[in-house]
């Protein structure tokens, strides 16, 4: 159990690191659980500091795991980052299904929130109009006609529709079509279907790999189902040209206007979420506050029926064990596995490892290794069994906490999981991300008050006051639980009020370029 009430917080008996709650002097006499220690020198807020003698060579213990490997002996009191850690290869016990335990049933009825009913027993928490490019060669005509609409005053006339949205991207064309096309077409495809779209327009140019007619029939778009409503598919070539095109797209989303503005809000059950979990732009406090608030928050969803996923799975690297433990079945924990084996593959193509990680602002923000940022990561998935893993951009058809593999990229990540199905997202940040993710709005938590003061016009709750000690883990997961229900009813994110999300559509290109 971390304890929270002293200078440095130590988050497991087993640990031999604690970590600093604010920036400490060297010399200075700290309390750090119930002794004492004088820093050897100044500790920066977030960074860890050695709580016993380290001898070169032995193991770091943060979270009752090991983040790492003493590079030099190391004194109580001193300064433990990257000048003296070093990171080996560690055998993990996978365990599959040892620690699987069932969430406490809920009592009561389930909660509610006011969303969009779609057929097939989907619900909205937007109600946007999707421009959808097939390849970058129509990206421009997708934002000249999303352009129009946003220059206009639309939706005096139509004020259910959140917007429309043009969803580019630069491929489509000249690569491997058994790698990174495979990809583009379930994003798009689930993007097309998503719940947060009430319509749309694909547009092409004529002559791509990514042809619309393959993507239509592989994907069933022309099937649809009652009251939906009817896509329009049109390519450059074929409609003569971008001015032309951008009229016949312009036409066509007027004429979706009247049925798609004339859905409105109703209550809707909560397990008809998904929430999509990412961190970006992460510190050493993003595994002590906002990521176990976060889990809290999915954990109560989970109970509630609904689904809770997340993915970079770069970024879950020697934590894996941790959710295979808890694995619903076996299958699920060895596609898990299964995965990490794929990225350690992958990355040895081109010279490179799966632990080249943290980045350097997670470094400045106290994550030494990557063992140090999986281990936080993995915090937001709570403790409800792992029901289902995915591969990136699948349809996601399971309730309950699901994970899918994604890179650690922000954008890359959140485009996987939003093309998946989530409706809403959450997004933990302790050096600052500012990530929107339109068509879902995305919920800011900030890992430490100095930032969420800082950047409050785009943070959406302070997770620092666990730090402060003014709140529990508990307490701000319910403020986090309470907000998702409010955002998914239509209240308004601060991305969103910014004008966030246009940008951060980025599917994964997977694959060379030919």
């Amino acid at each position: 159990m971390a304890d929270y009430a002293t200078d440095f917080i130590v988050l497991n008996q087993r640990d031999n690191v604690a970590t600093a709650r604010r920036t400490l002097k060297g010399g200075t006499s700290v309390a750090v659980s119930d002794s004492r220690i004088d820093l050897r020198q100044t500790i920066p807020g977030g960074h860890k500091v050695a709580l016993v003698s380290i001898s070169a060579g032995h193991e770091l213990v943060k979270y009752g795991q090991i983040i790492g490997f003493a590079k030099t002996d190391i004194e109580p009191g001193d300064w433990v980052h990257t000048h003296n850690v070093v990171l080996k290869a560690v055998g993990r016990d996978y365990g599959f299904c040892e620690e699987m335990t069932e969430l406490p049933a809920l009592e009561g009825d389930k909660d509610s929130f006011l969303g969009y009913a779609r057929p097939g027993g989907r619900a909205g928490t937007r109600n946007y109009i999707a421009v959808l490019s097939s390849v970058n060669c129509s990206a421009s005509v997708a934002r000249y006609v999303a352009d129009h609409f946003r220059l206009s005053d639309f939706k005096s006339d139509f004020a259910n529709v959140d917007g429309v949205v043009a969803f580019t991207h630069k491929g489509g064309c000249s690569y491997d079509p058994n790698h990174g096309h495979e990809l583009l077409q379930r994003v798009i495809a689930g993007m097309a279907r998503h719940p947060n779209i009430g319509g749309y327009v694909l547009v092409g140019l004529g002559c791509e790999v990514n042809q619309i007619p393959g993507l239509v029939k592989k994907h069933r778009l022309d099937r649809l189902r009652d009251g939906e409503q009817a896509p329009t598919f049109l390519t450059i070539q074929q409609t003569g040209g971008v001015r032309k095109t951008v009229e016949s797209a312009v036409k066509a989303v007027e004429e979706m206007l009247p049925k798609i503005s004339a859905a409105n809000r109703t209550m809707q059950p909560v397990d008809k979420l998904a929430l999509a979990m990412n961190c970006g732009g992460s510190d050493a406090n993003s595994g002590i506050s906002a990521n176990p608030a976060l889990g809290v928050a999915s954990d109560e969803l989970v109970r509630q029926g609904a689904a809770s996923v997340f993915g970079e799975t770069t970024e879950i690297y020697g934590a894996e064990h941790l959710l295979t433990r808890r694995a619903v079945t076996h299958e699920v924990g060895e596609k898990l596995v299964s995965q990490i084996r794929w990225w350690e593959d992958h990355t040895a193509l081109f010279g490179s490892t799966i632990d080249n990680n943290p980045s350097p602002g997670n470094k400045d923000g106290g994550l030494t290794t990557i063992f140090e940022k999986s281990l936080g990561a993995v915090a937001k998935a709570g403790q409800a069994p792992l029901s289902a893993v995915y591969d990136y951009a699948e349809p996601i058809e399971a309730k309950g906490l699901c994970f899918m593999d994604t890179p650690g990229n922000d954008p890359v990540s959140m485009t996987g999981l939003v093309s998946g199905g989530c409706n809403v997202g959450v997004f933990t940040t302790g050096r600052g991300s500012v990530y929107g993710c339109k068509p879902s709005p995305c919920i800011k938590v900030a890992t430490n008050s100095p930032m969420y003061n800082w950047m409050e016009e785009d943070m959406d709750i302070n997770a620092g006051t666990i730090l402060d000690g003014t709140e529990t883990v508990g307490e701000v997961g319910r403020r986090i639980y309470d907000k998702i229900l409010a955002v998914a009813g239509g209240e308004k994110t601060k991305s969103e009020l910014a004008g966030m999300g246009d940008e951060e559509f980025a599917p994964w290109m997977l694959g060379p370029t030919l």
